[in-house]
Parts: structure tokens; sequence; C-alpha cells
């Protein structure tokens, strides 16, 4: 019984280490072959070339190197911004700053235009009610200079009679 164990447990490992050294193979060639197309290398595009599991990607210590180092590799480094680049950037960052400054001068133009004309409005009630108080005062000042005028020719002629 013991023989049979250890036959079906040898027979079981070698299942196993076949399947293991085929996935192996396969995530190889894999590799090979988005490395080949110039694809970016990375555990999930090896995952779905070679039809293998992300968990035997990374417990393979190999596979795992290889593909971190490809991945490394692969991604780009920041480039450095061109002058053509920055010249893009200061021209889209000055019209935008224009732009902002004309819709805030715009916004203040409003603004004075509406101040204005509340100001000529006061203005003009203003001057109305003084054009109201000044015949008033006039009117009043001729009456009062008529009376005036009229209480000294009493007054002549008071002592006129006296």
């Amino acid at each position: 019984m013991t023989d049979i164990r250890e036959q079906r447990t040898a027979v079981l490992a070698a299942a196993a280490k076949a399947k293991s050294k085929a996935k192996t193979k396969a995530a190889e060639e894999g590799i090979r072959a988005l490395v080949k197309r110039g694809e970016e290398v990375n555990f999930q595009s090896v995952q779905r070339e070679a039809g293998v599991s992300h968990a035997f990607l990374y417990g393979n210590p190999e596979l795992r190197g290889r593909i971190e180092h490809l991945r490394a590799k692969s991604r780009p480094i920041s480039a450095q911004p061109t002058a053509e680049d920055c010249e893009n950037t200061l021209v889209l960052t000055l019209t935008t700053q224009i732009n902002q400054l004309k819709k805030q001068h715009r916004h203040e133009v409003q603004t004075l235009r509406a101040a204005l004309e509340e100001a000529h409005g006061e203005n003009l009630d203003l001057r109305r009610e003084l054009a109201r108080h000044g015949d008033f005062h006039s009117r009043r000042a001729a009456t009062t200079a008529a009376t005036t005028l009229h209480q000294s020719q009493e007054r002549t002629d008071l002592h006129k009679h006296i």
C-alpha cells in the first residue's frame, strides 16, 4: 500500500512539475512575443499573452524578476520638455490670463456704468429738488421783498400823516 501511495505521489509530482514547466515555457514565449511586438511587458500583459495566472507569475522568482526588469525598462523616463512645448505652454498660460483679464475688465466696466447711471439719476433728482426749492425761495424772497417794501411804504405814509 505504501508503494502504491508513493507511486501516485511521484506521478502527481511529475505531472505538477511538467505542468509548471509548460506554464513557464508559455510565459517566456509570451514575454518574447510582447517584446518582439514592442508592447509593454507587465504581469497583466504576460498573463493575457501566455494564458497563465498572476499567482503563477508572481510565485515564480525567475519570471517575476524578468517581468519586473522589462516593465521598468519599458516605462519611458519622463522626457524633458522641449523648447516648443515650453513655448506652447507659455502661450496657453498667457492666453488664459488675457481672457481672465478681459472678463474682469468687462465686469468692472459694467459695474462702473451702473454706478454712473445711478449717479446721473441722483444728480437729476437733486437738480429737480433744487429747482423746486429755488422757485420756492425766489417766490418767498420776492414776497418778502414786496412785503418789506409795502411795510416801508405804510410807515412812510404813517409818518406823513402824523
